[in-house]
């Protein structure tokens, strides 16, 4: 693996000069948590490393809740991304394979993949719900992303782990690939720990595949027990990294707009005769996890859950998906 580094009053001041031709979103830690904010000249010390996550999923970068697919967009300012978790990172190969089909590939959400530079943040620690490693995610980076960045004791180190990566590197003459191997030894330290946390904090959870053949089999009392707490607000769906589904709108003047749907919202499935084979609120509720435990496996190679731990965050009725397949596991 190919590191470089450079000192952290360097990195602020490359990314600085960067905002001149780079529009740069960052995760900024604040009293409600972290998050992405666009950075302007004076948030660039406030930047976060290393530490998870974003409240928001990577996703809403390359797929807005509602834009007008009819016309084409004005020429954006390349954008970089710092400090993305790589639950996210795996969770974007999912849209990858769907939108960027070559038979249908999305023309809008090809564009903002071609002009975003994607840089991880390892995760150095966890928080209460994060559950990457149990679906053989990794705490830290290794592909997917164009770099991976780890701030140590004010050095700024990065991870090369694409030519885009490499590209961006080359052309900024502050960084030396000449990386102390202490410094390597302890990043390696740092993802032993937190892969050690996050396996103790999760013991007993059953892995990807195994999930698939629970919920396959799980009878409809468990879907009704735990879907009576739902209220389907679709919060767990809309801040999936890897959910996409979305209505296409037609507006007067031939206009066509795609908007964020979810298939927790009543009327999710709803065809033009009425007939609704979702309308019970344990059908939908089954519904999303079959899709991402069963069908969505069958289809993709990709995940279509990276352990990322949002949905249960975000759930007003406070339904807890691992208590789910604990459950089911332990009634096996």
């Amino acid at each position: 693996m190919q590191y470089n580094c450079i000192k952290k009053e360097e990195w602020d001041k490359t990314l600085e000069h960067l905002l001149l031709s780079y529009t740069i979103f960052a995760s900024v830690e604040n009293e409600f948590g972290i998050d992405y904010e666009l950075i302007r000249s004076e948030d660039i010390a406030k930047i976060t490393y290393n530490k998870p996550k974003p409240s928001t999923p990577l996703k809403s970068f390359f797929l807005p809740v509602k834009e007008n697919v009819s016309s084409m967009k004005a020429e954006e300012k390349p954008r970089i991304i710092i400090g993305i978790p790589n639950c996210d990172i795996e969770g974007l190969c999912l849209p990858d394979d769907i939108y960027l089909d070559k038979e249908f590939s999305d023309l809008f959400y090809s564009k903002r993949r071609e002009n975003t530079l994607l840089i991880a943040s390892d995760c150095f620690g966890i928080q209460e719900h994060c559950h990457c490693l149990s679906y053989n995610v990794k705490p830290y980076s290794e592909k997917h992303a164009d770099l991976a960045v780890i701030n140590l004791d004010g050095t700024i180190v990065l991870r090369i782990l694409s030519v885009k990566g490499e590209e961006f590197v080359r052309k900024i003459p502050a960084f030396t690939s000449q990386v102390d191997k202490n410094l390597i030894a302890v990043i390696e330290k740092e993802h032993l720990a937190t892969e050690t946390l996050l396996t103790k904090s999760n013991k007993g959870l059953p892995d990807y595949k195994k999930t698939g053949d629970l919920t396959t089999s799980a009878k409809g009392d468990i879907w009704e027990k735990y879907s009576a707490r739902c209220v389907s607000c679709g919060a767990c769906t809309t801040i999936c990294p890897t959910c996409t589904c979305f209505l296409l709108i037609d507006k007067p003047g031939f206009e066509k707009v795609k908007q964020m749907d979810a298939c927790q919202y009543p009327g999710f499935e709803r065809v033009a005769g009425g007939e609704d084979a979702l309308y019970e609120l344990h059908n939908r509720f089954r519904n999303r996890y079959m899709c991402k435990y069963v069908w969505k496996p069958g289809k993709f190679s990709s995940l279509a859950c990276t352990g990322c731990g949002r949905c249960i965050e975000a759930c007003i009725g406070k339904i807890n998906k691992n208590e789910i397949f604990m459950e089911l596991e332990n009634s096996h």
